[in-house]
């Protein structure tokens, strides 16, 4: 594939449509927010850390390396998470809030509103997230020059899914009764919900990145907020075909943002060390000449 080198040099910075290049100068900003400005202790430790990394490894050798302590980081969160969970049912607390609320989308069933809530559980499920997320990595990776947007995606997709994995293995879950829900049915642990985590990950990230390359504030918006919105319908629509209890939507939602914003921490990370990559080379080519 056609495109700039990986290495922060001189020749990489040339290309102006897509690699390297086209990140340092357009994915480090969003808005008047400077991706790559670390205010923080912890933040500029964390950036120092990462270009040590990335001198070793390469920018995306450290990117898949923070990223990979990341998913196990998810894990973790995710099996803490379950155990909260599990003690908080053992006194009722929110999931008191369970049977009224299936009870309550229940009544709201029809036809048409049913129709619709299968076809969201068909597209957004194990074969439709998967599908979207695919050709959607394929399309940025083409269109940008670059392998970045496929590490983020699919990290953010792993992740996902042993959240998933975690939480049902760890509280075994059972769905609400057959009888309440609509066909098909599932048989998996219903703890946490699986669509409604996928969805916030996978809508999550790709909104995230192509916020990077939209110059509009109105269409940042937009581009958010109908990742938002998606994200929120897949979860209600959990509930309205009896598939999942409320708590389990509540803490895929809540997983799925402490993930993304995790992932989207490792790529402002390495978009730090490409910028400053890219000034020690303009630094060293002036020096050369």
């Amino acid at each position: 594939m056609a495109g700039a080198r990986d290495d922060g040099s001189p020749e990489a910075r040339s290309t102006p449509e897509g690699g390297v290049a086209a990140e340092v100068r357009h994915d480090t900003r969003i808005g008047d927010q400077d991706l790559t400005d670390w205010s923080t202790p912890v933040g500029r430790g964390a950036a120092r850390s990462a270009q040590r990394a990335s001198s070793r490894l390469g920018p995306h050798g450290a990117l898949a390396l923070i990223l990979g302590l990341g998913i196990v980081l998810a894990f973790v969160l995710a099996f803490l998470a379950a155990r909260v969970y599990d003690a908080v049912t053992e006194s009722d607390g929110v999931a008191g809030l369970d049977v009224p609320l299936l009870h309550a989308a229940m009544g709201l069933r029809s036809p048409a509103l049913d129709g619709i809530a299968a076809a969201v559980a068909v597209g957004f499920g194990p074969i439709g997230m998967p599908v979207i997320a695919v050709l959607a990595c394929v399309l940025l990776a083409v269109r940008r020059r670059s392998i970045t947007p496929v590490i983020l995606v699919v990290a953010a997709g792993l992740g996902s899914l042993l959240m998933t994995v975690a939480g049902k293995d760890i509280i075994d879950r059972h769905r609400p009764s057959l009888a309440d829900a609509i066909p098909p049915f599932e048989y998996s642990p219903s703890f946490p919900s699986g669509h409604t985590l996928n969805a916030t990950v996978i809508l999550g990230v790709l909104a995230y990145l192509l916020v990077l390359r939209q110059r509009s504030a109105g269409a940042r918006v937009i581009t958010v907020a109908a990742a938002l919105v998606v994200s929120l319908v897949v979860g209600l629509t959990r509930i309205l075909l009896g598939a999942h209890w409320f708590t389990d939507v509540l803490a895929a939602w809540l997983l799925g943002a402490a993930w993304l914003a995790l992932v989207i921490t490792a790529h402002r990370l390495y978009l730090t060390t490409r910028r400053r990559g890219a000034v020690e080379a303009v630094s060293q080519d002036a020096d050369r000449r």
